[in-house]
This record gives C-alpha cells, sequence and structure tokens, in this order.
C-alpha cells in the first residue's frame, strides 16, 4: 500500500512534517542527531489515519533555525514553543536518543501537559562532565570532523556503527541521507549538549503513561540500562526488540510501529 506523502511544512520557527486530520490527538516525533523530521515518514504514514501525527526539525536541522547557545534546557524551551506553534494540546511525545531527552526534562517543567510519552533508545544521563567515558565519546565522534572529515563522508560508517542485524535497505539509506544532511555545527552543538545530563532523580516524578522502547544490540541506550530505567517510572511500560541497534524505527519500522501501536492503544483503553 503506498504511504501519502506527508505534509511538509516550514512556516514559523520550525520546520516539520505531519500527516492526519488536525482535529487528532497530536502524536509528535522528535528525532535524535543524526536524525531530522523526514526520518520518521513511515510512521507518519502507519499513524496518519489515527492521530495528527507531526515530526519536528530540531533547531538547526532541517528548515528550524539554529538554537543561539544549544543545551538541553535550551531545547526543552524550543519544545514547548514549537508544540504551541503547532497547537498541540495535550499530545502523545515520541522521543528518539536526545529527542527522549528532550522529552524527559520538559515532563519536568509541564508533568501532566502530556497525554503520554515514548523514550524511545534514550538514556536518563550522559554521566560527569569530565568522565574518561564522556570524553571518549565526545572524541569519537568529533575528532574525524576535526581531521578534515565531513558529515557526508562519515554518514555510512557513523549509521553502520548504529545498527543492528539485518537493518531494513530503505531505511538504512534514508537513515545515510539524514546523518549526512545534518549541518556540522549542529552535530558538533548536539554532541556537546549531551555533557552532564542527568534526569535520574525526576524519573519517579513522571506521572503519564510511558513506554520504554530499547534495541538489544544498541550499543548507545543499551537495553539492560533502559531496562532498570523503567523500574524508576510508575507504570512505565518496557518493550525490548531483539537485533535491533540504536535506530529502531529505521532498522525495523514494522517491529517499532507494532510496539508503539500496542502502546497507543492501551493508552487509549485507559483514558478513552
Amino acid at each position: 500500500m503506498p504511504q501519502p506523502e506527508p505534509m511538509i511544512t516550514k512556516d514559523g520557527r520550525f520546520a516539520y512534517e505531519a500527516a492526519g486530520n488536525a482535529g487528532a490527538i497530536p502524536l509528535i516525533f522528535l528525532h535524535g542527531i543524526g536524525g531530522a523530521a523526514r526520518a520518521w515518514r513511515q510512521q507518519l504514514a502507519t499513524f496518519g489515519s489515527r492521530f495528527r501525527a507531526i515530526a519536528w526539525d530540531m533547531p538547526g536541522y532541517g528548515g528550524s533555525a539554529p538554537l543561539a547557545g544549544v543545551s538541553i534546557a535550551a531545547l526543552t524551551e524550543a519544545l514547548q514553543q514549537f508544540i504551541v506553534q503547532v497547537g498541540a494540546i495535550s499530545p502523545i511525545l515520541v522521543g528518539h536518543s536526545i529527542g527522549g531527552m528532550i522529552v524527559q526534562k520538559w515532563l519536568v517543567q509541564a508533568p501532566r501537559s502530556a497525554r503520554a510519552v515514548v523514550l524511545a533508545q534514550t538514556s536518563p544521563a550522559f554521566g560527569k562532565a569530565d568522565g574518561d567515558w564522556q570524553k571518549s565519546f565526545i572524541a569519537a565522534r568529533l575528532g574525524p570532523l576535526d581531521r578534515g572529515e565531513t558529515m557526508a563522508s562519515l554518514a555510512p560508517s557513523l549509521v553502520q556503527e548504529l545498527v543492528g542485524d539485518n537493518p531494513d535497505p530503505s531505511g538504512m539509506e534514508l537513515a545515510r541521507a539524514c546523518m549526512a544532511s545534518v549541518p556540522e555545527a549542529s552535530y558538533r552543538a548536539m554532541m556537546l549538549a549531551l555533557i552532564g545530563f542527568d534526569q535520574r532523580s525526576t524519573l519517579k516524578d513522571i506521572s503519564v503513561p510511558t513506554l520504554l522502547l530499547s534495541g538489544s544490540k544498541d550499543n548507545n541506550a543499551p537495553a539492560p540500562m533502559m531496562a532498570k530505567m523503567a523500574t524508576y517510572i510508575p507504570s512505565a511500560e518496557y518493550v525490548e526488540l531483539a537485533g535491533v541497534g540504536h535506530l529502531a524505527n529505521l532498522e525495523r519500522p514494522d517491529e517499532f510501529d507494532r510496539a508503539l501501536g500496542g502502546f497507543l492503544d492501551s493508552v487509549a483503553a485507559k483514558h478513552g
């Protein structure tokens, strides 16, 4: 069945893609550091029949203006401004990787404003700013750029390092295209914004229905860490996708959609 083309919008401060009826429940997708709004096109097609499915270009990506200073706090404020821009009342938020970190921070400021949230392949903390693991993580990702590589030249290897077993070929093509198109300045700024992120103490305060979604082959947000994270969130559901790396919605889009759809069904059953 052919997927309908999403509506691509660039008016206002934020660019985004959307599918579905304006009056439906808003379902907002937030991509990761190597992503873009278009990384969610299958999900917009899958869920646009039931929801007002929306995927933003994070500030500094696609048609969205960059921030003057990039931090998780600044990105969280940008998310709130985006929610206002698109007129989303009581949205369901799906945050992947840094998108999930932004959702966690946003929940502290707006604890009851979401209908539900999905934290996909993300972490509650990036650790100490001066920690050896953090330093090596940043150096491994920014070092090649310092040595003259470009996002386009690095995209194939960066994506390959992120994925698990037998990823969907068309999903990988889209993942490489998204990664290649990330402005180097945005990629650098987002990587550095991770340093010092820590919301572990606020997990217990998350009061909306929450799905934590992991991949068993994800080295960036390891499944055992996410399973432990779920134990700190009241009434959280945890789903692990076998053989999947860090880009679940692109590696195994149908499995991702089934997991998300099951959670959305349970939210609808409980909350009408």
